[in-house]
């Protein structure tokens, strides 16, 4: 795995032993989402929602410990199965809070995929629009997400078998 980041985004890449239509399902069948929870922690009772369609809302409960508990997910910007999801990433009443009439203000996230050899190379660029940025808790916050990120996306690597770092 390899990163790069600025000060408004960041880009973390993977190489799986899986093939692209593996990797692009493992983001976008609610059966196989449970690599995104943190193995430490209880597994929510209530059901991934999500609805694979551009304008369409994923929706994910997350347990970080027994005080803590948030809805996350995302709304699908853009869907190319086995290429390319690109999502605004947060809920509407979740983490990060997400705005339905204001998706752009929010962070965007996007996953390509390419077959290399057999497996799939796997870019994951996490970008937080510019008026985000502006503060110094945004600035923090993207150092947080970024290591948050890079540990949730270690767990698909681990499910769907890792390669050498890219």
């Amino acid at each position: 795995m390899s990163t790069e980041t600025t000060a408004r985004d960041f880009t973390l890449t993977w190489t799986l032993d899986a093939s692209p239509d593996e990797v692009f399902a493992a983001w976008t069948d609610p059966e196989q989402l449970e690599w995104f929870y943190n193995d430490s922690q209880p597994l929510p009772e209530e059901p991934i929602e999500l609805d694979l369609q551009v304008g369409g809302e994923w929706r994910q409960h997350m347990i970080v410990d027994e005080k803590t508990r948030y809805v996350t997910g995302g709304v699908y910007r853009e869907i190319v199965p086995g290429e390319r999801l690109v999502f605004s990433w947060g809920a509407v009443g979740g983490w990060p809070a997400l705005d339905l009439e204001r998706l752009e203000d929010g962070p965007l996230v996007s996953v390509d995929l390419r077959d290399v050899g057999g497996r799939t190379r796997m870019t994951v660029h996490v970008e937080l629009p510019a008026p985000f940025v502006t503060s110094a808790q945004a600035l923090g916050w993207l150092v947080h997400v970024e290591a948050g990120m890079r540990d949730t996306v270690d767990r698909l690597a681990a499910r769907l078998g890792t390669a050498a770092p890219a």
